[in-house]
């Protein structure tokens, strides 16, 4: 049996990260999680972990020791064409929606993924 888990996360203002995540996961506001100092995501299919934002008064002063993977196809193997034409248009995306592009990494000549940065500047994958 697996355990239940929520991933926490620590932002200066949760509600501006929260908003990012669910539009770049396709997440909702938790309902009835109310907190002037935290915000919370959650899968609408119940299918995968909730994600917490805590206030911190820090800000963000090193590299992620972890970060997330988005993934616009699921699992290999994949045409990569059309996954290059998917990774594109969901770093344009994301990019409308606050977060930063900071490189890209190929494959031999396949578009491996793209480097970014959320709001708050913590970094995640899109591949």
């Amino acid at each position: 049996m697996t355990t239940h888990w929520t991933l926490g996360c620590d932002a200066t203002d949760p509600h501006r990260v929260a908003a990012f995540w669910a539009t770049a996961l396709g997440y909702v506001a938790e309902p009835g999680y109310e907190d002037p100092g935290g915000a919370s995501i959650i899968d609408p299919d119940g299918a995968r972990p909730a994600i917490g934002f805590l206030r911190v008064p820090e800000a963000k002063t090193a590299k992620n020791r972890m970060h997330i993977d988005i993934r616009v196809m699921g699992e290999p193997p994949w045409d990569m064409s059309l996954r290059e034409n998917l990774i594109r248009a969901k770093v344009a995306e994301l990019t409308a929606a606050g977060a930063t592009a900071v490189r890209e990494e190929c494959y031999e000549e396949d578009l491996g993924h793209v480097v970014m940065l959320d709001p708050e500047g913590n970094e995640f994958c899109v591949a």
